[in-house]
């Protein structure tokens, strides 16, 4: 098997080549679903390289069966994170997992970016203590990626499931970071920001809510993004916003809500075609507009929630993920790494933050 480049510790810059540190155990599937994804990723990214984490003799065997071990390198780590681990227990004695392998394989410098299926709570616990947050960070974020009708063709939601608790300095940040994940990753280059509440007008939401979308609309400038105000959920997937700030509570509810809306539309559009002749004839002469909406709601396209805030990317998975979403995150990793995101948004991010203390510094933001 082949090993991962050299580099020295806690810096990315000494690879040369794409490199992602992939978590193979903790998903509801198991391995065998982390690598036939990763077979899928390959075909179609063969300069990539990866660092897979779990039993060495288990996924050697997977590995052989698709002809990848001479693609992939593994590093053995004999125990799992489990689902209902909770995260002070996966901090405390979580050395020996896959998880705590995958990370700490990124803090090394062997790779870019980690990926993993596991338990959402241990991974962001996990990170903050290997990877550590970013300068004035006080609360990361999970960012997911929205289908829309924007250009784009998404829109990124913050926070999606990492802590349920944000006040309002932390959806200043989430804005902030957001922004600067919109205009890194989907190059928009001044995005445009919404604060999710139960209506559009001033006097609605909690106390919390109205003192954020003040502190917003006062960094919009200085941290180049358009601030929209507060937006419905009605909006989310709309072009009237390109970042969606919320809690993660209600983010995380509005994302699983959305996915489980999209698996329904497809299951009973799927069963009516199905139904009798004449609508298994429509269904022919509609494939090809019938396939473009499959993939636009399909969840399992944009499977991938990055954590923002930390000094180096990790991505988390659905654990419920099939091949087809263990392929859509390794791409996601893939696109961030070359891009190089993970230091570009360690730096705009510590100055991002910095704007909700001293507004004047905005410039040092807009990138």
């Amino acid at each position: 098997m082949t090993t991962a480049a050299p580099a020295s510790a806690g810096t990315n810059a000494a690879l040369t080549d794409t490199v992602l540190s992939v978590d193979a155990m903790g998903g509801d599937n198991g391995p065998a679903t982390v690598v036939a994804g990763l077979a899928r990723f390959l075909g179609q990214r063969p300069d990539a390289k990866v660092i897979l984490h779990g039993p060495e003799a288990e996924l050697t065997a997977l590995l052989q069966k698709r002809n990848l071990t001479s693609k992939v390198t593994i590093h053995d780590a004999t125990e799992v994170v489990k689902m209902t681990d909770k995260p002070s227990h996966v901090v405390r004695n979580g050395k020996k997992t896959s998880m705590w392998s995958a990370i700490e394989a990124v803090r090394a410098g062997q790779a870019q970016v980690c990926v993993s299926c596991g338990n959402t709570g241990g991974l962001m616990a996990m990170s903050m203590l290997r990877l550590r947050k970013a300068d004035g960070v006080n609360r990361p974020a999970i960012a997911c990626l929205w289908p829309s009708f924007n250009k784009a063709g998404f829109n990124v939601m913050l926070d999606a499931g990492a802590d349920i608790r944000a006040d309002q300095d932390d959806l200043l940040a989430y804005a902030l970071m957001g922004s600067s994940y919109a205009r890194n990753g989907l190059e928009i280059k001044r995005p445009r920001v919404g604060l999710l509440n139960v209506g559009t007008e001033e006097h609605k939401g909690r106390a919390e809510l109205k003192v954020a979308h003040e502190l917003i609309a006062n960094a919009a400038d200085a941290g180049d993004f358009e601030y929209v105000g507060f937006i419905e959920g009605g909006d989310i997937p709309s072009n009237k916003v390109d970042v969606i700030v919320t809690d993660g509570f209600t983010g995380n509810v509005a994302l699983k809500t959305g996915e489980g809306t999209a698996n329904l539309i497809s299951t009973v559009l799927r069963t009516s075609l199905k139904s009798n002749l004449i609508s298994m004839v429509g269904a022919v002469f509609a494939r090809g507009a019938l396939d473009k909406l499959r993939r636009k709601v399909d969840p399992r396209r944009v499977n991938g929630g990055v954590f923002l805030g930390l000094n180096h990317t990790v991505i988390k998975s659905h654990g419920s993920a099939d091949e087809t979403g263990v392929e859509a995150a390794l791409n996601l990793a893939y696109t961030l790494a070359q891009a190089g995101f993970s230091d570009k948004l360690a730096a705009r991010v510590a100055s991002a933050v910095s704007l909700a203390q001293d507004t004047g510094d905005g410039n040092d933001a807009a990138s």
